[in-house]
């Protein structure tokens, strides 16, 4: 019987396409839900399922930039024939997202144990919630906001894709939220450090999917829940990428900021009071 069945693997799929991109940490609300639900979070295949179906909202991504990712796999494409080529913007932002995706890749093999262990706590979740709130209104009250994507340089593209660990190390944090702070924090304005938060992020999180693909498979999750999951989380996660870049380019992130600390506050409180497991 699979660990996981297709009514919760819709509700999951939501959840996931929901969040994954907006910086309230999807690993977390994810972690909250499977805990309401009674399913165990550190559960091999489990863990492997909230990665699989990740890569439904990378495909979101995927489409949505279509256009933008086609012309920077071209740029590169024409870059690694033609030296003339590699002075382009996007030949060199090919190769950047290539090398800022490094750290996480050897930290997140490195550490897998810890990832999908003791890390994988619903306190490390709340707490995490919490603190990232904290760098979140502190990036945006910093940044000046006065650079934009052609602006944006190797460096500007490691110190984001480095700051992916964050959520990695600690779910709860947010992988997007991490990243946004980092651009704006860098005085990129919103929008830019939105959709460089993207672009990193597609390697990342469609590596990680395919990776625990076996473990989700084998350890007991059917391939009807995964297909599910994974479907529903494209659906939701297009929608909500059209939404946060509307949202970005009018707003600060402090509703962001406000609803990830009730959230873990809330979520301390059902810890404390035994309703939830950690």
């Amino acid at each position: 019987m699979s660990a996981i069945s297709v009514g919760q693997a819709v509700v999951l799929g939501i959840v996931e396409g929901v969040t994954e991109f907006l910086p309230v940490s999807s690993t977390g609300h994810l972690k909250i839900t499977e805990g309401l639900m009674g399913i165990p979070v550190d559960d091999t295949s489990v863990v492997g399922f909230t990665a699989v179906i990740q890569v439904g909202a990378i495909a979101a991504v995927l489409v949505y930039f279509f256009k933008d990712i086609v012309r920077i796999v071209s740029a590169w494409g024409r870059g690694l024939k033609n030296r003339e080529e590699r002075h382009h913007h996007d030949y060199k932002f090919a190769w950047w997202v290539i090398y800022a995706t490094i750290p996480i890749v050897a930290v997140g093999l490195a550490a897998k144990p810890l990832i999908e262990g003791p890390l994988a706590s619903l306190w490390v979740v709340a707490g995490s919630l919490i603190v990232g709130s904290g760098l979140m209104w502190a990036a945006d009250q910093m940044g000046r906001h006065k650079r934009g994507e052609d602006d944006t340089s190797l460096k500007d593209a490691m110190l984001v894709g480095s700051s992916q660990i964050l959520a990695l190390l600690f779910p709860g944090f947010s992988r997007s939220g991490a990243t946004m702070s980092t651009g704006l924090i860098l005085d990129l304005d919103r929008v830019a450090a939105t959709r460089l938060s993207f672009f990193l992020g597609i390697p990342a999180l469609t590596g990680a999917g395919l990776y625990e693909l076996k473990d989700a498979v084998g350890a007991g999750v059917g391939p009807l829940p995964l297909v599910v999951g994974t479907s529903v989380s494209f659906v939701v996660a297009y929608a909500s990428i059209a939404w946060l870049l509307r949202f970005v380019a009018r707003h600060s992130f402090n509703a962001f900021v406000a609803y990830r600390i009730v959230i873990g506050t809330a979520l301390l409180g059902l810890l404390g009071a035994g309703v939830l497991s950690a």
